[in-house]
């Protein structure tokens, strides 16, 4: 078995994408007062797990044997994840929630429809900002939260006139945001893409 290190997952920013999987995931079961309601809160572990199965799979190419020993699971349970048919765990999705635990397959499947959701620009930006929101404040960094809030309804991948008009008026560390936008390549392709340019930009310009 080839074992799997922190060195193998610094190209892609695995934490922060899993995270992203999983917050979209919530989003469509309904979000989190869906499983309160149900009170199968031992839902969510399997759910992060499944979400850092699915980027790592897709993002990194790893093998099951590898995000199998990377995530503690087992690896026939890491191909029951990867494995999942989407539009029947869909089907079955309202049933299984009175369950108390996640079944291996229904969790991927759900990752795997977040995952595709987010590559093609549709996170859960209420979810992000709430999440960031105190974490921003703490570190002084608001600016991406103040972001996400005013390009909320944009469909990416996304141009710039569109960024133009929400986020004219808006200064980020003391730049206009007008001159950060003309310092970015287009198009964006979602708004993670997004707040990494911004940051790129603020780095050549200040």
């Amino acid at each position: 078995m080839v074992i799997l290190g922190a060195e193998d997952i610094k190209e892609v920013d695995i934490d922060a994408l899993a995270m992203r999987v999983f917050l979209k995931a919530l989003e469509i079961l309904g979000g989190p007062k869906k499983l309160i309601e149900y009170r199968n809160l031992t839902w969510v572990p399997s759910l992060i797990q499944a979400s850092y199965a699915v980027v790592m799979a897709k993002e990194l190419m790893k093998t099951e044997d590898q995000i199998a020993q990377y995530l503690g699971l087992t690896r026939q349970t890491v191909r029951n994840i990867l494995r999942a048919d989407e539009e029947l765990v869909m089907k079955k999705l309202e049933g299984e929630l009175k369950e108390k635990s996640l079944k291996a397959h229904t969790a991927g499947g759900l990752a795997k429809m977040a995952y595709r959701e987010i590559k093609e620009g549709r996170d859960n930006l209420d979810l992000i900002v709430s999440v960031l929101g105190p974490a921003g404040e703490a570190l002084d960094i608001t600016w991406p939260v103040e972001v996400l809030r005013r390009i909320k309804g944009l469909k990416f991948p996304i141009d710039k006139d569109d960024l133009m008009e929400r986020l004219k008026p808006l200064k980020i560390e003391g730049i206009e945001a007008e001159r950060l936008l003309e310092a970015v390549e287009y198009p964006i392709a979602n708004p993670a893409d997004l707040l990494r340019k911004i940051k790129e930009a603020l780095q050549k310009l200040s």
